[in-house]
């Protein structure tokens, strides 16, 4: 028995992912991002109050770009397992850090309680095309997944797939070939880019599993509830944006709530289908906000098991 439990502290017990993915549950995971500033803050608090009521399984927070919010990331999981009593994944990058770096910062998030991690290259700092790894820094995501593996084998590590691909990978087959070095490494389950068209999932699904990817294969889904942001967001990460979907929020251009419905339910036939297909749950990236992620579970029945 350890000091927390003398004191009648109760101490957070995190479910890693490996567990998670094995209770048969459909898991649903919210990702959030470190906050700029106070208001900020608010904000993401404020959707934490309304979303952790439907009770997802886990909630990530992401890894600033740059690395530059460590600290952060470590401090809102830390809050997401104490305050709110629900599982939390960080982000983690090889972005600008040294293998002892790296191996510092896991360090940090063991110690935090932390028990998964969602293990990314990172992208390349603003303003150049493709990835440099610092002096005795990592190359590849597959690389730091190894290195989470060998030093905490209790630790359920996540990474990212992409059923269009990676932007800057030359064709699907080698990005999946990438994709399994990254479970071969030691991950426990993909998280996929934004998509909107589910047979785009479901043909990468299968090539997963052509290819020998075992693990489960979660869909990521982004609702969108405005037109000009959502078009910035899926510039930037090469994700197919469906005309017909295009076509009603730009006919519903300066009706928000238009736009908002519109966008939701989009979301929810995609979320219907998708649970249909066998899928394993649905990682929502939330963008700190949580109407339409409420309205989401609301109708997809989660709802019923909100405290």
């Amino acid at each position: 028995m350890d000091g927390n439990e003398l004191s009648g502290q109760k101490v957070f017990q995190p479910r890693t992912l490996r567990e998670l993915y094995r209770s048969g549950e459909t898991v649903v995971s919210i990702e959030v991002f470190p906050p700029k500033n106070a208001a900020g803050d608010a904000a993401l608090f404020e959707t934490l109050n309304r979303l952790v009521p439907y009770q997802p399984q886990f909630i990530s927070c992401t890894y600033g770009a740059g690395g530059g919010t460590r600290e952060r990331t470590v401090e809102i999981c830390r809050t997401i397992q104490q305050d709110y009593g629900v599982t939390a994944t960080a982000h983690y990058t090889c972005v600008g850090a040294t293998r002892e770096e790296l191996e510092q910062g896991l360090a940090q998030i063991y110690r935090a309680g932390i028990r998964n991690i969602m293990a990314l290259r990172g992208d390349p700092p603003r303003g150049e095309k493709s990835f440099r790894p610092v002096p005795g820094g990592l190359v590849h995501a597959n690389e730091l997944v190894a290195l989470i593996r060998e030093r905490y084998t209790d630790v359920g590590i996540g990474v990212a797939g992409y059923p269009e691909k990676h932007q800057e990978a030359p064709d699907m087959e080698t990005d999946l070939r990438n994709l399994k070095r990254k479970v071969d490494a030691g991950a426990d389950a993909v998280f996929t880019q934004l998509f909107f068209v589910n047979a785009h999932f479901l043909r990468f699904r299968d090539a997963c599993e052509r290819l020998g990817i075992r693990v489960p294969i979660v869909p990521g889904i982004m609702p969108v509830t405005e037109y000009g942001r959502i078009k910035r967001i899926t510039e930037l990460c090469g994700a197919y944006f469906p005309p017909a979907l295009a076509e009603r929020l730009q006919a519903l251009e300066g009706d928000p709530d238009g736009q908002f419905a519109a966008g939701v339910d989009w979301a929810v036939r995609q979320c219907e289908e998708l649970l249909q297909a066998g899928v394993p749950g649905f990682h929502f990236y939330a963008l700190n906000r949580s109407p339409a992620c409420e309205e989401i579970l609301r109708r997809l029945g989660v709802a019923s098991r909100a405290a």
